[in-house]
């Protein structure tokens, strides 16, 4: 097994490609291995046993139709087959809380579903305090599944928010 962190993410390009490459930097490079949705296959993920794994909740004004049928979209029927058994794993998920207040990073909510479903134990939770939304289906038992990001209106947060979640993903990976 590896004892290095995956740090998968999707799509590529963008604030998702932006924020993972930030938190790999911040992990070290020689501690995690980045990889892209779209490069990605079971054989490649089977030998991490602690992986970060984030997308966004894309609307339609970001990308355009022809181009949501990329990375996730096309990785998601691989990825529900996967087992993740005896793997711990951090979500992050990026989002928009003022264009999309009444889905606020839900895919982050979509990847913990499969994950849970396949026997990850999920790691990495995040209160609520400090966000402001009107509804989320990435919240389970009261907290995030994961850490959001919002990089359209608070990217000066954003490096604040991973510095403090990494911090206890460390005790807890």
């Amino acid at each position: 097994m590896n004892s290095k962190i995956a740090v998968l993410y999707g799509p590529k390009g963008g604030n998702t490609e932006k924020i993972a490459k930030l938190i790999a930097k911040k992990i070290g490079h020689d501690k995690c291995d980045l990889i892209a949705v779209r490069d990605a296959d079971e054989t490649l993920l089977a030998p991490y046993n602690k992986l970060i794994i984030g997308g966004s909740t894309i609307g339609t004004h970001n990308w355009s139709h022809s181009n949501t049928s990329v990375d996730w979209d096309q990785f998601m029927p691989k990825f529900k087959k996967m087992n993740f058994a005896g793997k711990k794993v951090a979500i992050f998920g990026l989002g928009d809380h003022l264009a999309y207040t009444n889905h606020f990073v839900d895919e982050m909510f979509s990847l913990y579903q499969v994950l849970k479903n396949n026997g990850a134990t999920i790691v990495g939770q995040w209160p609520t305090d400090g966000y402001e939304f009107n509804e989320s289906a990435a919240i389970v038992n009261g907290k995030f599944v994961g850490l959001p990001i919002d990089e359209d209106h608070e990217d000066d947060l954003s490096e604040g928010r991973i510095d403090a979640w990494l911090n206890t993903l460390s005790a807890q990976m």
